[in-house]
């Protein structure tokens, strides 16, 4: 038997559910509501899993257990509390400091990721030999690979006018460069029409029990 609190959850996530999808009608109040509540439970949410999952088991728990051996998080603490500063006119200069450490922190670490799995990985992947493949279609999977890599960066070379025979191979690059977009682009589309059949499943299915 389903419990009340079951169906009145049901009840509010179809009301909200319709309340989002009014938008490709019109923007309305009821759209409005839903995207203020959305927002503020998630910030609520992120706010409550940081306090519990990382600061309580990362901060406070250690410096209660051994101060003198983990003084050194009074520093991200500190920190941490400058950024907030950010919320008062007068003492929001404070906050530079820790945003500025936090943003070049994170530019370093970014690069560095990047540059191995953007730049080096697949630099790596084309140094291949082509015919190693077991068959046909491997071969030609490699074949691609190599020519779409190397075309599609020499497609970005603008220090020599592509002209004449030069000319062939950036707009082999540019082929493989649109297929890429391509696919990336309904890669998205389809996720996001995954999310739409799970909504709409969830309609039909638990709130109006059309489907089974």
């Amino acid at each position: 038997m389903i419990s009340f609190m079951n169906v009145f959850g049901i009840w509010i996530a179809a009301f909200f559910t319709i309340s989002i999808f009014s938008f490709l009608y019109k923007d309305n109040p009821f759209y409005k509501l839903s995207e203020q509540i959305f927002v503020g439970l998630s910030a609520a949410y992120w706010l409550v899993y940081i306090i519990y999952s990382i600061m309580m088991p990362n901060l406070f728990t250690k410096l209660i257990e051994d101060f003198s051996g983990n003084a050194i998080l009074l520093i991200p603490a500190g920190l941490g509390l400058m950024m907030l500063m950010r919320l008062h006119p007068k003492t929001q200069w404070l906050s530079r400091y820790p945003i500025s450490i936090m943003i070049g922190t994170t530019a370093g670490i970014s690069m560095l990721r990047y540059m191995k799995s953007d730049i080096l990985e697949q630099v790596t992947a084309t140094m291949i030999n082509p015919f190693s493949a077991p068959d046909a279609a491997g071969v030609v999977g490699n074949l691609l690979l190599i020519i779409g890599t190397v075309t599609g960066v020499y497609f970005f070379y603008f220090s020599k006018k592509q002209e004449g025979i030069f000319q062939i191979p950036s707009k082999i690059g540019i082929w493989f460069l649109m297929v890429s977009f391509g696919a990336t682009f309904g890669y998205t589309v389809m996720a996001r029409v995954s999310l739409l059949i799970g909504r709409l499943e969830f309609l039909l299915r638990d709130w109006l029990h059309i489907i089974t």
